[in-house]
């Protein structure tokens, strides 16, 4: 029977999860203490699983080919846009260390429940590493910027402006962005004099990055 161990290694194997601190991060935290009991026992596939309201746990891949475009650093501030089960939450907390802060935004008030449970199974919202708010991330955490990572779990039409510039000198902006006809994955560099370049990986589908606040 396949577990989160050999899912780990086929995603090494695959050239998609690299870096030694990621893997370290990775084996820490288990994917199963993020999933419904319903899905529990397909926690060690490759593939995006239910959690409730339209919304999924993304597919492990998906989830480490961003966190390699990351590439996160001890100390760092990270925005994680779109919580959902917050594992990746989790991995995000496990990778700033005890110096960093991880601000995480789910703008569905059940799920930001749901993924700070999970994430209080680590220890790490309790030692005030990571915090949760009920809040669209369309206009970021402004109270809390600037950021030096920014991930989001949604597909958005074009780059948010605010994002942009929550994002500090020297950091890094990672999301999906595309409409129905394709979507791919954008890494976006801030250098020191506050200019930005882009990079698109295509191929990816996400749920949609909503604009408007409904809560």
């Amino acid at each position: 029977m396949i577990n989160e161990r050999d899912l780990e290694k086929e995603l090494e194997r695959e050239g998609v999860l690299k870096s030694p601190r990621l893997i370290e991060a990775w084996k820490k935290i288990i994917r199963e203490d993020f999933i419904t009991k319903q899905y529990r026992g397909e926690a060690a596939f490759n593939t995006p699983l239910p959690i409730g309201y339209g919304q999924t746990i993304s597919q492990p891949f998906t989830v480490a080919f961003m966190l390699e475009l990351l590439s996160v650093e001890e100390g760092n501030k990270v925005l994680d846009v779109g919580s959902g089960s917050g594992w990746q939450t989790a991995i995000l907390s496990e990778l700033v260390g005890k110096d960093g802060r991880v601000y995480a935004l789910e703008r569905i008030p059940e799920l930001k429940e749901f993924g700070e449970q999970n994430v209080s199974k680590y220890n790490f919202i309790k030692s005030g590493r990571t915090k949760f708010f009920i809040k669209n991330g369309w206009e970021g955490l402004p109270e809390h910027a600037p950021f030096d990572r920014i991930i989001v779990a949604a597909a958005a039409d074009e780059i948010p402006k605010e994002l942009l510039n929550e994002l500090a000198p020297g950091g890094r902006l990672v999301l999906p962005v595309g409409g129905e006809m394709g979507q791919g994955i954008v890494i976006i560099v801030k250098d020191s004099e506050g200019e930005v370049s882009e990079k698109r990986f295509p191929g990816f589908v996400f749920v949609p990055f909503v604009k408007k606040d409904k809560i």
